[in-house]
């Protein structure tokens, strides 16, 4: 009974670390590069997650990648440009500064301003409101309308 719950153990525990990634480098600065980029680079599927720290699919097929392309010899900067050719620039935690981009940081500033002038503007277009004529208006009103 105790060599079963042995076995079982221990084929479970073999399970566990086939799942995990191993990946032997040539150099320790190999590994090193494998693994900023791999913390630098986030992963398509998840909310802000980088494929170092992420087990989606999609985050375990990059970190293959990245190693591959590190191994082949590739700097970070191409490896990078690589991904970003490949998934989009969503994947970098720095995204380029584009007009889209631009437009994207300036336009909610643009749109407060906006709001701001049309406060101003309507504050100052509006006359002082006289609430004693107004009154005297509405009575006039009032006793036109019972005759």
């Amino acid at each position: 009974m105790k060599t079963l719950i042995l076995t079982v153990l221990l084929l479970i525990s073999s399970a566990v670390l086939a799942t995990e990634d191993s990946y032997e480098f040539d150099t320790p600065q190999q590994r090193q590069l494998f693994l900023s980029l791999t913390e630098e680079l986030r992963c398509p599927m998840c909310q802000n997650q980088n494929i170092a720290d992420s087990d989606a699919m999609i985050a375990h097929d990059m970190r293959r990648k990245v190693y591959n392309l590190v191994k082949q010899g590739k700097t970070g900067d191409e490896v990078i440009d690589y991904m970003k050719t490949r998934y989009g620039d969503f994947i970098s935690y720095k995204p380029p500064v584009t007009p889209v981009t631009l437009w994207l940081w300036l336009a909610p500033v643009l749109f407060a301003l906006l709001a701001f002038v049309v406060v101003v503007v309507r504050r100052k277009s509006t006359p002082p409101e006289d609430m004693a004529a107004k009154l005297a208006k509405a009575e006039a009103m009032l006793k036109q309308g019972d005759k």
